[in-house]
Parts: structure tokens; C-alpha cells; sequence
């Protein structure tokens, strides 16, 4: 099994009644990108489009080659500890851990530990992965 050639990550919580600062607030650190529902939002391609939901992200550094335990520790390493509110905002909102695992060939894989998983789990943030085999011959 070879190693993953990168891999991204950013924490999401999403839900219509959502302010980003209130977010901020209860997390302690502003996000790498939110709107409330309704608001006009500028794409990376400079479209502008309404967001149809509330949504806070804080995005980890993209690792090459891949280190998805890290980027999981990086963000958590941000936020509260606090499980009451990770509590709170899981009963509010939907939390995920988005990720990108970018792979050069179609037997590349990544591991996470149980302390990572823990982390997480803890938290109810739950685990998105999106996996890109860069030959597209399976």
C-alpha cells in the first residue's frame, strides 16, 4: 500500500438558524469561511450565489503527502475542549470533519488512530471523506 499524495480537511457545522459568530464565539476562533442563510456569497471562482443554509468552516493545511491525523489535531487543537458545547452545537447543527484524500495510484491508503477517532467521536463531528484516484483506471 503506497502513501496518500494529499489530503485536505476542514471542519463544517451547517444549519439554517446559524450565526457565525455566535459559532466563533462558542469555539474561540474565527472561521476560514461562513455566511448566514440568505446572504450573498462570492465562490473562489468570483460567482455570487445566496446561501441556502448557515455554515462556519475552519480548513486545516493541506498535507503532501497525506497526514490526516495531523490536520484532524490541528483543528481541535483550535477550539474549545469544552464537550458541553460540542455537545450543544451537535444537537443544533450538522458538524462534519470534510476531507480531500488525493491518491496517485488505486492502492494508496491512510490510517487514523484511535485517539484521533475519539476526538471526533467525542465531539459527534462526523468523519466525510472524499477519495480522488488521480490515474482513473481502476
Amino acid at each position: 500500500m503506497g502513501l496518500i499524495a494529499r489530503s485536505a480537511a476542514a471542519l463544517r457545522l451547517r444549519g439554517d438558524d446559524l450565526i457565525p459568530d455566535e459559532i466563533s464565539a462558542l469555539l474561540g476562533v474565527p472561521p476560514t469561511n461562513a455566511a448566514q442563510k440568505g446572504q450573498e456569497v462570492v465562490g473562489r471562482n468570483g460567482k455570487v450565489r445566496i446561501a441556502r443554509t448557515g455554515s462556519w468552516y475552519l480548513e486545516a493545511g493541506e498535507r503532501r503527502p497525506e497526514d490526516l491525523e495531523a490536520q484532524v489535531f490541528e483543528l481541535l487543537s483550535q477550539l474549545t475542549p469544552d464537550l458541553e458545547v460540542w455537545d450543544n452545537l451537535s444537537r443544533r447543527y450538522t458538524l462534519d470533519l470534510f476531507c480531500g484524500i488525493f491518491m496517485d495510484s488505486y492502492n494508496d491508503g491512510l490510517a487514523l488512530s484511535s485517539k484521533a477517532l475519539l476526538a471526533l467521536g467525542q465531539r459527534s463531528i462526523k468523519l466525510d471523506l472524499d477519495v480522488y484516484e488521480s490515474s482513473g483506471n481502476l
